[in-house]
Formats: structure tokens, sequence, C-alpha cells
């Protein structure tokens, strides 16, 4: 069924007629085939249930009401009128099925002129039979993982704090890591060394490109080369909730009090954001199409309630539309100029970042808080939440498994994905807990 169509500009041709000097006064005129109208409609992108065509016209009158028309699997079509008012437009169509063929063709009553049909096919869904297992961390006082960073199989990172009852001074001796070698969980301390002395102090957030380039955070930065952990002085009186970057030569970090800060490799600099509220999240990805990266923070606080989104373009943050969200936000994730997901009390989502407002029907599938999104692609990605939710969107619908997994006393406050591998963090009463999904 065609439900709706958006048109996005996305550029401007701009002829510029000169005028030519000749001594003949008898050259013959332009045959009038040669000045006909035409249509060219090209695929730009696909995901299971929506369809990115791109619209190029030439010497057509402007604006003009167009129809399109899709031919669906079952033998049927549908015809939707549009009006076009730019020569390039990226139509958006939605309410597909996956891995089916369509074709579609648009046309002019008025020129007499239509486009070769366009066929596409739809990504298929991804499974949702996933395998779970759980291991617990901490004997004494209160342990929690805050973030977690997959690696491969058999190299998982997590962070957090956790207490182990022992024999010393204290009594406890407390471990900011744990790591998964492919057998077994290692409790670690990861150091962060500033004037001569070195801490173990709690890390609330882990980046890592590869196993000898890795990011932890802390009030500081600890960066592990693969022989050393280097300690890495920012000093803008920061907790780090969150890192995310292209390399280690393009760092952003984000945390209390409206910070951001952004390392190139030698130095740091804050990005002034202009709000006080609390950075939970940001997520960065590169455009396919125009090569160019984009990306987004979110901030929330509790009293008063409050939230706010973030574009930051190199050393700008901007913000941006919120509507009609009303509660808190804890992360985001998206595909540029696809889908751009935050959650936090919901689910929201849009497929424009300057288009209309969030959305979280029908995508509102749970009745707890939300707190970290990720995914591999459109059809692949996973939320998690309070009391041990995790959801599942396989690029068609949502599957949560809490009837599998049971609730618990606790939250899972992050994850990470790749490939048919997910890794989980949070607590469970006192102890911190990690979950790991296979499919």
């Amino acid at each position: 069924m065609l439900k709706k169509i958006y048109l996005f500009l996305s550029s401007f041709l701009i002829f510029v007629f000169g005028l030519t000097i000749s001594c003949s006064t008898t050259e013959p005129p332009i045959p009038p085939e040669e000045t006909k109208p035409t249509l060219t409609l090209e695929l730009d992108d696909v995901s299971c249930v929506e369809a990115w065509l791109q619209l190029k016209t030439k010497d057509l009158t402007l604006p003009a009401e167009l129809t399109l028309k899709q031919y669906n699997p079952s033998g049927d079509s549908v015809t939707q009128t549009f009006s076009l008012s730019t020569a390039d437009t990226l139509l958006y169509i939605d309410s597909l099925l996956p891995n089916q063929s369509y074709s579609f063709q648009v046309s002019s009553i008025e020129h007499q002129v239509s486009s070769i049909k366009q066929p596409i096919t739809t990504m298929d869904t991804t499974s949702h039979n996933f395998t779970f297992q759980s291991w617990m961390f901490g004997t004494i006082g209160s342990s929690v993982l805050y973030d977690v960073a997959i690696i491969d199989e058999n190299n998982i990172w997590a962070v957090g704090e956790i207490m182990i009852a022992d024999t010393s001074q204290n009594g406890y001796t407390i471990y900011n890591a744990v790591h998964w070698d492919g057998n077994d969980w290692e409790l670690k301390q990861i150091p962060y060394t500033y004037n001569g002395q070195t801490f173990y102090n709690g890390i609330r957030a882990i980046f890592a490109f590869n196993e000898n380039d890795i990011w932890f955070g802390t009030g500081n930065m600890t960066h592990w080369n693969g022989t050393q952990f280097l300690s890495i002085y920012i000093g803008m009186g920061m907790s780090i909730n969150k890192i995310w970057g292209s390399s280690s030569n393009d760092l952003y970090v984000v945390g209390n009090s409206g910070k951001i800060a952004h390392y190139n490799g030698t130095n740091w600099h804050r990005i002034e954001s202009g709000t006080t509220l609390e950075f939970m999240d940001i997520y960065g990805a590169n455009n396919s199409k125009t090569g160019n990266q984009e990306i987004i923070a979110v901030s929330t606080q509790n009293l008063p309630l409050d939230k706010a989104i973030f574009r930051i373009d190199e050393n700008t943050a901007t913000q941006i539309s919120s509507t009609p969200i009303q509660w808190e936000l804890f992360s985001c994730w998206f595909v540029p100029n696809r889908h751009y997901y935050v959650v936090g009390s919901g689910i929201y989502e849009k497929s424009n970042l300057a288009g209309s407002n969030w959305k979280n029907e029908p995508l509102d599938i749970t009745r707890y808080g939300t707190s970290r999104i990720r995914g591999s692609e459109l059809n692949d990605v996973f939320v998690v939440g309070a009391f041990g939710e995790i959801l599942h969107y396989n690029g068609f619908g949502w599957k949560s498994f809490l009837q599998e997994l049971g609730t618990f006393n606790g939250s899972y406050g992050s994850l990470d994905i790749k490939g048919n591998l997910v890794a989980i963090t949070g607590f469970e009463s006192a102890q911190a807990k990690i979950t790991i999904g296979n499919r």
C-alpha cells in the first residue's frame, strides 16, 4: 500500500543560457522532440519497509502536478498525486513489506511524459533468535557496569564500579572494568595517573576502535594504545558520560552541566552548548551520499524536568527540535538521512532530521523507561532499559525478550552490537550485570 510520499529538496539544477553571436540568421529551429520534458527515477536507498527514490526532471515547467504509481508484488497498483516544485527531489515511500519486489513510475499527464519503471527489492528482516547468558560481579556494597564495547567475540570490555570483598585494610577492592577473552571474565583496574599519583576511579564510558585503540572516560581520559595505558588530562571539570569518535584524532566526549569536548589528537577543545543539562549520549555516523559526518547528542535533567537534542558540526553545537517529546532523553542512534531514533520515556523516531515531529506510535511497545539504543543497520536495532527490558527491531517489528528472560530489580544502561553479537550492561540489585546475546 502506498501510504505517503515525502519530498526532500536535495539540490537545485541551475541552467545558465548565454548569448551566442552568429552571422547566420537562418539556423534551423530546435526540433520539438529535443525539448520534450523528461522524468528520471532512480533508486537511492531501501530498507525493509521504505524506499528513497531520486526524481530528476529536465525541461519540465515547475511547479507541476505529478503522479507516482506503485506496482505491488501482488500485481495490483496504487497511484498518488503530488506537487513538484524543484527539478531534483528525493521521494520517500513507506509502508512497504520486507523482501518484496516493487516498481515505481512517475508521470505528468499535462506534459504527456513518464519515467521508465524503477524496480526495487526491499531488505529482508533480521532474526530475533538470540540466546542470552548473564554474569554478575560484586560481593560487597553496590556495583554497576555503565558501558560496554565489543571488539570481537573473544574481546569484550565493560566498565563501571565493582566492589570485591577481601582482607585488605578497607575490606574490599574496587575494580573499574571487566574483560572477556572468549572463555572467562577478568576483573581489571584501569589506571589514571595525575601529578605522580595513580587512581582507579569508576569508569562511566568506553569507546574502542580496535584492540589496540581503546578509550576509557571518567573525569578525564585513559587511552590504551596496545602497549600501555596513557592518562590524558581534559581539564574542564567534566564527568564523562559517553564517548564517540571517527578516530583517535577526532574524538568527542559529553557529560555534566552541558559540557561537550572535542579531541583532535593533540588538544582538547570545549564546544559550547548553551545548556546546563546533563548530556547522556552522543552518536555519529558518516553520510555515505554526501561524505559528511553527522553527530547528535541528547541531554536531560530530572528536576525540573527538561531535555534537549543537539546537532554537532565540527566545533558548534546547535539545539534542534524535540517536539512533542515531554520527558527525559537518554540515548540516540541513527542512519544519516534515513532514520533517527531517541529514547528515554519511549522510543521516538523520524525519517528526516529537519522534517516533522518525532513520533512514537506504534513504536511505544514497552511500559518501562529506555536508556540506550544502538544498531548495526536499519533492520538490526537494540534498545535496553529498566527492569531488564531488552528490545530488538528486525526491520519490520519489535520484540521484547522480557517474557523469555523475566524482569529483575535493576536496569540495563548501555549496550554494544556487532554482527550477531550484542553485549548489554547494567545492574541487578546490588551487583553489576552483563548479558551477552548470540544470534
